[in-house]
């Protein structure tokens, strides 16, 4: 199967980080959106290793367009920034939570969270409670 990811780019993440990153086959990193004061999931982006490394040093969440195949900084075009307040990598080195204070919908769709729309289990716990 041929990759959609282009020839990788130069990035300017630091050596040491990127060398604890461990990629999809495409060279990606799925992306968690938190909101930082709430523990609010709000969305899941991509990043490469420059869209981390953008994302680092200039507080604003960077993703990689799969569809597009090009950078896009949360809220260029809609408005609603994803303003960077700390980024963690979790234990395997294969998915990135970035806690952020979001403006506005963090969702295309304009809803606040990518989560909101379709709920498959709104309580677990008052489910298995309600069969017993």
């Amino acid at each position: 199967m041929t990759s959609t990811y282009p020839t990788p780019r130069p990035s300017s993440l630091a050596p040491e980080i990127a060398a604890r990153l461990k990629r999809s086959a495409d060279g990606l990193l799925p992306a968690i959106a938190q909101q930082y004061d709430t523990g609010e999931v709000l969305m899941l982006g991509w990043m490469d290793d420059e869209a981390l490394h953008r994302t680092l040093t200039t507080g604003r969440c960077t993703y990689w367009s799969r569809s597009r195949r090009e950078y896009w900084v949360k809220g260029d075009t809609s408005g609603h920034v994803q303003h960077v307040k700390s980024v963690a990598l979790d234990c395997d080195g294969d998915t990135v939570l970035v806690k952020v204070d979001q403006v506005g919908a963090a969702c295309h769709t304009g809803d606040r969270t990518c989560f909101d729309a379709d709920v498959l289990l709104a309580d677990a716990a008052a489910g298995r409670a309600a069969r017993q």
